[in-house]
């Protein structure tokens, strides 16, 4: 019955993409073979009642693991992780979007169990039990062997070093399945704890010879230009690129946002490069110049680690540094990751005047927000660097009536559908935000940064984005729309229509080199994966955490190389060249994270020669 629900489930509440029957029969066996493992062990038992209890219990827990990965894809579009369950400071915050996602139907994905219990409660008490004896047994789990052997057969003929190479979570699910994948996750962790025991300095050798043969040099008409100046960033959540200039019912989703960026240096080919820690890890590409790691969140993971952060640099010349983010200090676990990336404050929930009124969905609304923070920056000492975090614009995007700028969406989403209401009350608080920085003085002395954190609209909301966009959602559609609106705007230097609007293909890793070069610090010497925007010499690449990855010419996601003149599949050789640079920069990244080997740096010319 688990093994037949798996598949089931597999074909219904997850979108795997099967290309031939091969892959079709990998899914459909892969739950098998961990399931006459697991329910094998009851042949041990020697007490009918105790095989009983072992196999209802082991049943339910089975069921409930499956569907909480239903219930995390949901939101996600992923699959449940190790780090990810060990995030419990985060689950009181995330109920509310995680409610939205449980379904009055969703007994279903437990039928079996009920029906697996009513069998064990009525069945014939005068029906004898026949011990096992050690042949059969033998006999059994060589069978269970054996197909697990076919299973990993099949799935590295059909996707070769698929263990060893793979960043993509639903490719693993595909072919190894949900119970084994997990089993997996577990030796990458247990692995990943003993990374760090074992790195030394030596491992920094590869890595920097290979971020120094790659460094690009900043333009010299941009460095230093907003030398002393603050530095203010914005993280919009959830803004996606396709509201920019667009419109619902002939109505602005972003309409002051489409007036600055003519004031402004506006990049409309930047991308969210963030993996299962969202938000947080938007701000750890940001701090660091580095990529996030493919499971759970490095501010949860890896928060001990020693980092060469933007914070710190900032801070080491002269700048005040702080987080502003009306939330609890745990969230994401913020409190521990911040001392690490070296801010001298966090403004959180307490430092806020938060009450029910100026309160919705996940927290205090951006406009009193937004409002609250330029009083706080009014006592700040000059110059500081402040990140901004919103919170309006967040699954599952509800707003007060009164908040309502714009008419709802009419899709079968909802989710959709609210969406443009909060991304236009966002719109409308930064509108404020601007005019209260001008209104008292800070704006002239400063620079200010707004990007978008990570999508809004997942993958299971493709039908009502290809009623909005007029055209199919395909996956390359689906790699374009994790674009990010990416605003610079320099008071003095952008505004009064001196903006410009920027396509070159990057991400959230190229904004540390970026800033610290309009703010005139050198990072020639930094372990850093992102170029400086403004360099002539930028590379049009940007990678994502599964491995896929944009250029100039060509997407390449879902194993499949696409043109972006044609948006049609072509030979998959065009992407080879990238595939390289991309796996390494992943790797690399990783290894730094893993090994905290940032800890070994400070010392170079001693480990790197």
């Amino acid at each position: 019955m688990l093994w037949i629900k798996t598949y089931i489930v597999y074909k219904t509440s997850f979108n795997i993409k099967i290309e031939n029957f091969m892959q079709e029969l990998i899914l459909f066996i892969n739950p098998l073979s961990f399931l006459l493992f697991i329910f094998g062990l009851s042949l041990f038992f020697k007490s009918r009642k105790a095989r009983n209890r072992y196999i209802l219990i082991t049943s339910f827990l089975i069921s409930f693991i499956l569907y909480a990965n239903v219930a995390f894809y949901r939101f996600f579009t992923d699959f449940l992780t190790l780090p990810v369950l060990f995030q419990t400071s985060n689950f009181g915050d995330l109920g509310d979007s995680a409610a939205t996602e449980i379904k009055w139907f969703d007994f279903i994905y437990f039928i079996d169990v009920i029906l697996l219990f009513l069998l064990i409660k009525f069945q014939q008490r005068n029906v004898e039990m026949k011990p096992i004896n050690k042949v059969n047994r033998r006999a059994y789990f060589l069978v269970a062997a054996a197909i697990l052997f076919l299973n990993i057969g099949l799935a590295e003929t059909e996707r070769p070093q698929l263990l060893t190479r793979t960043f993509d979570r639903e490719m693993l699910v595909k072919n190894i399945g949900t119970y084994n994948y997990h089993l997996y996750d577990i030796f990458l962790q247990s692995k990943s704890s003993a990374q760090r025991a074992m790195a030394d300095g030596s491992e920094l050798v590869d890595i920097d010879n290979y971020i120094k043969a790659n460094y690009v040099r900043p333009n010299k008409d941009m460095f230093g230009i907003a030398e002393n100046k603050n530095l203010i960033v914005v993280s919009l959540e959830s803004l996606q690129n396709f509201v920019i200039n667009n419109h619902v019912y002939g109505q602005e989703v972003t309409p002051f946002l489409n007036e600055l960026i003519k004031d402004s240096y506006y990049f409309d080919e930047f991308y969210h490069q963030t993996g299962q820690g969202k938000t947080s890890d938007s701000e750890f590409l940001l701090e660091n110049s580095l990529y996030p790691l493919s499971r759970g969140a490095v501010f949860f993971t890896h928060s001990g680690n020693e980092y060469d952060a933007l914070a710190e640099k900032l801070g080491e010349k002269g700048y005040f540094t702080s987080t502003m983010h009306a939330n609890n200090k745990s969230f994401w676990n913020r409190d521990i990751m911040y001392q690490s990336l070296g801010y001298d404050y966090f403004y959180s929930a307490v430092d806020y005047e938060i009450t029910p009124e100026n309160s919705v969905g996940w927290g205090m609304k951006d406009g009193p927000f937004l409002d609250q923070s330029v009083e706080i920056m009014k006592t700040m000492k000059k110059p500081f660097y402040t990140k901004m975090i919103t919170l309006t614009n967040h699954h599952p995007f509800k707003l007060d009536e009164e908040d309502k700028f714009i008419q709802e969406y009419d899709s079968k989403s909802g989710t959709l559908n609210r969406y443009f209401t909060t991304v236009r009350y966002m719109d409308e608080a930064v509108k404020e935000f601007f005019q209260k920085l001008k209104d008292e003085g800070i704006y002239e002395n400063s620079i200010i940064v707004m990007y978008g954190d990570h999508y809004g609209i997942s993958e299971n909301h493709n039908e009502a984005m290809a009623q909005y966009l007029g055209k199919e959602v395909t996956p390359f559609v689906s790699a374009q729309l994790q674009r990010v609106p990416l605003i610079i705007h320099i008071p003095g230097v952008t505004d009064h229509g001196k903006g410009k609007t920027i396509s070159k293909v990057s991400g959230q890793i190229d904004l540390k080199p970026t800033l610290l070069h309009l703010l005139g610090v050198n990072t020639k010497n930094d372990i850093q994966f992102g170029e400086d925007l403004f360099s002539p010499n930028h590379h049009d690449f940007a990678v994502f955490r599964d491995g896929s990855f944009i250029t100039k010419d060509y997407i390449f996601t879902d194993n499949t190389c696409y043109s972006k003149d044609t948006e049609e599949p072509v030979e998959e050789a065009l992407c080879e060249p990238y595939k390289e640079k991309s796996r390494v920069e992943l790797d690399y990244s990783d290894k730094i994270i893993y090994g905290d080997l940032l800890r070994f740096y400070e010392n170079r010319d001693e480990q790197i020669q």
